[in-house]
């Protein structure tokens, strides 16, 4: 019974950073996602913008 928590508590370090590597990428994923919104948004004002600015010169 003591070699099986020898031998688990070896191979923790590992499995922890493999933790941190997926929530790292969660994290990223989440602000990636936030970014997008935020542009596809503001390129919809922007061009609704630019179509304004071209009819007032027609």
């Amino acid at each position: 019974m003591l070699q099986f928590f020898q031998r688990s508590t070896r191979r923790l370090p590992v499995e922890i950073s493999g933790a941190t590597a997926i929530e790292y990428a969660l994290i990223a994923a989440g602000i990636a996602l936030m970014i997008i919104t935020a542009v596809n948004g503001l390129g919809t004002r922007v061009s609704g913008l630019f179509a304004s600015v071209s009819s007032s010169l027609k």
